[in-house]
């Protein structure tokens, strides 16, 4: 069971000391966050998307790139990576390069994520959300996996004769999940690939997500990918965490009550009765993520979102102390002795590199020789098939 904290990259205004954060200080405590998350223990870190104050995070790849070469065992990963805004060819790129510079240390979760006007900021129409969220990872996962890709869809110029560089660690891509709140075709194509699901797990209550990871572990086993206790779910949650509980509920009401995002609506009473937000004691905390096991079966990942609603770094790095410390340890042994032995490993590099190579040695792709244009000719790599041929792409 991986164990770790994502971020939304809010900048939020401090409801208690009445401050906002500036984006330089907001960008150096998320570095800092990721840092104290692996010093504690923790196994993954995560940061979404967001082209639009308040958020600062707009190249992911940039940010963890740098944290990367900062830490040395952490797993670095997207809350959101936007399949539907982004070019398919660029995620290809972009991803593999990071997967490089981290040595393996990295996956991406794929989603629409919620920002309407997104889409016209790069040239897309919203009405065709779905469809671009399915057509763009179906390119990614050739682009991936093939050294050479003839495509052709309805949302972006043909390929021809395409190699994506570099190619991935090992030729291994990084672990994909795909993240939905709500859209049963986002699981279904999960459960296709054999890749992840990620349910966000904040807002909703349990039985909205419990029918959508139901869909997706019947359409896993539908394709061949392993029974239903196989397929790799991983789940979001919230935590505020106190020596005391009620120094607990009394320091983190003031934040709720002020967040952008659920403020001004339920009480926080209401709201951890109803959501999985959980408030008080490690021992609290600890009780109520144990539930999600018994609402969704066993599953691989767990991400805390901790750093949200304004509060401040100091005490963002209090509660990876707690968690790190106090809540986490104990987790594992209880999940790890709750585990059903058909469960899924969680996903990694090295679990990755092994199930395609078993003990031989892993590729390493060498390209032949610059060409001029370096695209016609014969196979782009040195151990590519002799057979494969590039051509220039039609006029």
């Amino acid at each position: 069971m991986q164990f770790g904290v994502f971020s939304v990259s809010d900048i939020t205004r401090d409801p208690v000391s009445g401050e906002t954060p500036s984006e330089a200080e907001r960008i150096d405590a998320v570095v800092r966050i990721a840092q104290k998350a692996e010093e504690v223990g923790m196994d993954v870190f995560a940061i979404g998307e967001h082209h639009n104050p308040p958020f600062f995070s707009s190249s992911p790849t940039t940010l963890l790139g740098y944290i990367a070469a900062t830490t040395k065992r952490i797993i670095l990963s997207t809350a959101t990576t936007l399949i539907t805004t982004n070019d398919p060819v660029r995620i290809a790129e972009e991803y593999a390069l990071l997967q490089h510079l981290a040595k393996g240390r990295v996956d991406l979760m794929l989603g629409r994520g919620n920002t309407a006007p997104v889409y016209p900021w790069f040239g897309q129409d919203i009405r065709q959300s779905l469809a671009l969220a399915l057509e763009n990872y179906n390119l990614l996962h050739r682009l991936w996996r093939e050294d050479v890709v003839n495509w052709q869809g309805r949302f972006r110029t043909p390929l021809q004769g395409f190699t994506s560089t570099p190619r991935p660690l090992d030729d291994v891509p990084p672990f994909v999940w795909h993240g939905s709140i709500r859209t049963p075709e986002i699981a279904e194509q999960a459960a296709y690939y054999g890749n992840g699901f990620f349910a966000n797990n904040i807002f909703w209550p349990k039985e909205h997500f419990q029918r959508l990871i139901r869909f997706y572990r019947q359409r896993f086993a539908h394709y061949g990918h392993g029974s239903q206790k196989q397929a790799i779910v991983g789940l979001g949650g919230q935590a505020y965490i106190a020596k005391r509980s009620q120094d607990a509920w009394k320091e983190f009401r003031p934040y709720f009550n002020e967040a952008p995002v659920y403020g001004h609506g339920p009480s926080l009473e209401d709201y951890v009765a109803t959501t999985p937000l959980a408030v008080g004691s490690p021992q609290e905390v600890i009780e109520k993520t144990l539930t999600f096991r018994e609402h969704f079966g066993d599953y691989q990942r767990q991400l805390f979102l901790i750093d949200h609603a304004g509060l401040p770094l100091k005490t963002v790095l209090n509660q990876l102390d707690l968690l790190g410390e106090e809540v986490i340890p104990t987790l594992r042994k209880e999940f790890a002795a709750l585990r059903d032995p058909e469960a899924a490993e969680p996903p990694s590099h090295e679990r990755l590199v092994k199930a395609k190579y078993g003990d031989a040695p892993p590729r390493q792709p060498r390209p032949n020789p610059n060409r001029g244009d370096n695209v016609t000719g014969g196979s782009p790599y040195q151990d590519s098939d002799p057979q494969l041929t590039v051509t220039y792409p039609s006029l």
